[in-house]
């Protein structure tokens, strides 16, 4: 071991100062456990130098000599070198291999610091493999060590780790405290980049967290501390983002101060990340903004950018721009293209948070006497034979055994596929039980509706006709008893025959809606002019009209509709008769129709009291009853739309309104101009 020191140190130069005077102290020690010590921390310091050839030497010639004085602090030291190498080639089943020795060692000896330190790099490994749940269970273990001896520079990697593999797991508030604890620790050993990139962490994680005024703060906090010479990627990274978060609050003045400063930035220093972020966000500005030229060419050229450094999570938001961009535009076939891409790299994306493992497995270099004694090792360890194999009585209790194991494993086998066919005909016999509850509770309900809605007829028939024809018989017993004049009789007329027509009116519609529900009535539909039939309506209600001096507008032309007559003309009478109700004094009716799309349009339309929002969905509803008084006090039954609507659909037509209340009604008929084709 002294010859190889002296060779190293007479042919190569040395990195520095404290690796020259522990190369040349550990040349003149001897072999015990201080040389070791020393070897260690050489080591140490040729990791930290980077120069991992010479320091897997030196780790290779501690650990033989570890093991031949015996000395374990010294094996759990160089195995913990050697798995520090390996992981920083990649190698990560031999790195992992040789941190469990080395751990094993540290226990043995009790040295709760190494296994602390060990645990860290395990879990620092496991979390870069995208294992983080091992990870976390390794650096967690660690941390309370670190903590108990006050070890900051060890904390503030611990902290980090954790904060990391929180922030993958997408425990987003667990890994802004971390990133909090690294952040103070960093800052009590003034770890000036550390502080900036605990900072800028913090920053991005309030913003996914959708904080964005926080996200702000951190994101100017991080761009106050950075130095223009030496941090230029860093802030070509922040510039864009906290001109994004500003522009999540519309506030297009520091946005653009901050994007552009960023695009400039990045141009000059051909950062290409940072000029692919800057990009996207300013193109998003621009955009919003109604800059929509501008903002194409800056999303092609992000979308290029992105493409060449193979940047997905910028290419993802890139796509989602140009979805707007194109949809904006009304280039509404690109904006497709543009959706589906993004929703295939979204998918994507989804997939690739799966650990990694490493295809070229470098392995250290051993010297030969190293292999021969790993050899050696493994050997030395192996039993030296089989000698089982040739008991007799060992081989055949093992075949009994085998055979009773087998004999129960088939009994258990044809018992459960036994129980299996009983329980899949009990759920079998289950749901064909469910099936005719779910048929009965059905018809229950039908005829619970039908029932109601018989209720409702009963209680509308005896009110209404009450109402009307014990108003008539009251005024024929006056006449019949001389009780009042004749003149004070032809008086009363009017609102007798009012009675009356309310009466005929009701039993009407009542037998036509009657024989509609019992599925009796069924169209004969024929050719016939729709505006004879406007005619004919019009002229029933002229007296009514009159009294109340209402407008009536005839825009009616000649068309002709493909359905039963008899039908149409109810429903016709119906809507106009309503549209003279709800009118006032001075109010206009107009009646019209269309052709649209080859049906007949058909729009009876006043200026009346209008209907309010939470009514019209009660008009054509049976069940609901809903009627309202007209403009002087005219009643109705609360049926007639409710009959509307069956004789249309009937007739393979659609029936519906549009009101203001205080403004007016409209209400459309659409029929068909022939037969269907079906």
């Amino acid at each position: 071991m002294t010859l190889v020191v002296l060779l190293v140190s007479l042919s190569v130069f040395s990195q520095n100062e404290r690796i020259d005077s522990l190369t040349i102290q550990l040349a003149y020690q001897n072999q015990d456990s201080s040389k070791v010590d020393t070897s260690l921390m050489l080591i140490k310091e040729l990791y930290k130098a980077e120069d991992y050839k010479k320091a897997t030497l030196f780790v290779n010639q501690t650990s033989k000599l570890s093991k031949q004085i015996n000395y374990t602090k010294g094996l759990a030291g160089s195995n913990y070198f050697r798995a520090l190498i390996f992981a920083n080639q990649n190698d990560y089943y031999n790195a992992i291999d040789n941190y469990n020795k080395s751990r094993n060692y540290y226990l043995q000896i009790r040295d709760t610091l190494g296994v602390a330190k060990v645990s860290n790099s395990i879990g620092l490994l496991e979390i870069k493999r995208g294992n983080y749940a091992k990870g976390l269970k390794n650096s967690l273990s660690a941390i309370a060590i670190f903590e108990k001896r006050n070890l900051k520079s060890e904390l503030s990697t611990a902290y980090n780790n954790l904060a990391e593999a929180y922030y993958k797991t997408n425990q987003i508030d667990k890994a802004i405290d971390f990133n909090f604890k690294a952040l103070e620790i960093r800052k009590q050993t003034s770890d000036r980049s550390g502080i900036k990139l605990s900072t800028k962490n913090i920053a991005d994680l309030y913003s996914i967290r959708k904080e964005h005024r926080k996200a702000i703060e951190y994101y100017e906090n991080v761009l106050e501390i950075l130095n223009p010479e030496t941090d230029q990627d860093l802030r070509g990274e922040i510039l864009p983002k906290l001109g994004s978060e500003y522009l999540r609050f519309n506030e297009y003045e520091k946005a653009s101060m901050y994007l552009v400063e960023g695009l400039k930035y990045n141009r000059k220093q051909d950062n290409k990340e940072g000029l692919l972020r800057a990009l996207n966000a300013i193109g998003n500005l621009n955009l919003q903004k109604k800059k929509v030229k501008l903002a194409e060419l800056q999303l092609n050229e992000a979308y290029d950018i992105a493409q060449k450094i193979d940047n997905k999570t910028e290419l993802l938001e890139n796509y989602k721009l140009h979805v707007a961009l194109d949809s904006t535009r009304g280039y509404y076939q690109n904006a497709f293209f543009w959706q589906n891409k993004y929703y295939d790299l979204k998918e994507e994306l989804s997939k690739t948070d799966q650990p990694k493992f490493p295809t070229d497995i470098k392995s250290l270099d051993l010297t030969n006497n190293e292999e021969n004694a790993i050899f050696l090792n493994i050997e030395n360890n192996k039993p030296a034979n089989v000698s089982w194999l040739n008991n007799p009585i060992l081989i055949y209790g093992l075949i009994i055994a085998i055979l009773f194991l087998s004999t129960l494993l088939l009994l258990n086998f044809l018992k459960s596929k036994k129980q299996k066919i009983t329980i899949a005909k009990q759920v079998e016999k289950l749901e064909q039980e469910q099936v005719r509850n779910e048929a009965i509770l059905e018809q229950t309900h039908y005829l619970e509706e039908v029932n109601q809605v018989k209720d409702k007829l009963f209680s509308i028939v005896s009110h209404d006709l009450k109402d009307s024809i014990s108003s008539i018989k009251a005024f024929l017993d006056l006449l019949k008893e001389d009780s009042i004049s004749k003149e004070e009789f032809d008086e009363l007329i009017p609102e007798l025959s009012e009675n009356a027509n309310n009466a005929s009116s009701l039993l009407f519609n009542l037998l036509n809606w009657s024989k509609s529900q019992m599925q009796n009535l069924e169209p004969k539909p024929v050719l016939f002019n729709i505006q004879d039939v406007f005619h004919t309506k019009m002229a029933l209600v002229e007296q009514k009209v009159e009294d109340k001096r209402i407008v009536f507008i005839d825009e009616s032309q000649r068309d002709f509709v493909y359905a039963d007559k008899s039908m149409v003309e109810i429903v016709i009478q119906n809507l106009i008769t309503n549209a003279v109700k709800f009118s006032r004094t001075g109010d206009v009716i107009t009646v019209s129709n269309q052709d649209v799309d080859g049906k007949a349009l058909i729009c009876i339309e006043d200026t009346g009291v209008g209907i309010s929002r939470e009514n019209i969905d009660k008009l054509f509803n049976a069940n609901k009853n809903f009627t309202t008084v007209g403009t002087k006090n005219e009643k109705g039954t609360g049926l007639g739309l409710t009959i509307a609507k069956d004789l249309v659909e009937l007739n393979e037509g659609k029936i519906w309104v549009e009101s203001t209340q205080n403004v007016g009604s409209k209400f459309f008929i659409e029929l068909p101009k022939a037969a269907s084709q079906a």
